[in-house]
């Protein structure tokens, strides 16, 4: 097997994947050889973008604006996928927002809001893809969450129970899809180097936290590169995990 070319004829799809780790892992993917689907909710300048840096580089990339908190949407990207590649493969369930509310202040509308977009939105694209991913045999599921989910970091009770719940989706959906050759599994953000769109709206810079051990930032790539492996040939017997991608600055039991 070419170790470069590893996912040639698979066919994946990322949700969130204009910019950021989203990005840097369906161009990841596209060069391993898989088809990848580019989601967002609306900027679609940046996913024409992402998907046109794929085809130039000789990948398969179709980008497809949807909001996968709304079925119909979900069901229209599942169509769009198969029609154009024929089939799915792997689900990168990374779509998320971010939001920060101290306890007393958390109010209802923003769970709701949040758990839409993490745990319910990874439901309903989970099981959108999941029967396809059967029909071709076996495949992937990844859903990646960030380190503060497991931590409790301040500003964040709602985020943290949301993420634990999709973890926990993921793990019962190794148990269930095992026989069918699925691996599930949640990869976990350190601190990593990433834009961020702030409450303004507005871009913000890449944020830069060194007290990590081994001294810097992670990077969309190394997300990528983990993901990489999670979907591929090599971690058929990898499922059910979570893997914490931080440089040690979190080491659970």
């Amino acid at each position: 097997m070419d170790r470069n070319k590893e996912l040639e004829g698979k066919v994946a799809i990322v949700t969130g994947s204009a910019r950021n780790i989203g990005r840097r892992t369906a161009m990841e993917l596209a060069d391993a050889g898989a088809a990848v689907v580019i989601n967002a909710v609306s900027a679609k300048d940046l996913c024409d973008e992402v998907a046109g840096e794929i085809e130039e580089a000789g990948g398969k990339a179709i980008p497809v604006l949807a909001d996968i908190t709304k079925q119909e949407d979900v069901d229209r990207m599942t169509k769009t996928t198969v029609d154009a590649f024929g089939g799915i493969d792997i689900l990168i369930n990374n779509a998320a927002i971010r939001t920060k509310s101290h306890f007393t202040e958390l109010t209802m509308d923003e769970w709701i809001k949040l758990r839409e977009v993490a745990l319910d939105g990874g439901f309903r694209m989970s099981m959108a893809c999941v029967p396809h991913i059967i029909a071709r045999g076996g495949g992937s599921v990844v859903g990646i969450h960030g380190m503060s989910s497991y931590t409790a970091g301040p500003l964040g009770a709602h985020k943290s129970a949301v993420k634990c719940g999709m973890a926990g989706m993921i793990r019962g959906m190794a148990r269930d899809l095992g026989k069918h050759d699925i691996t599930c599994n949640v990869a976990v953000v350190g601190r990593f180097e990433t834009e961020r769109t702030g409450s303004s709206g507005e871009v913000e810079p890449a944020r830069t936290n060194l007290d990590v051990p081994m001294g810097r930032n992670g990077t969309p790539q190394d997300m990528a590169n983990l993901v990489r492996f999670l979907v591929g040939p090599y971690s058929r017997y990898i499922s059910g995990q979570t893997i914490q991608v931080n440089g040690a600055a979190m080491m659970p039991h």
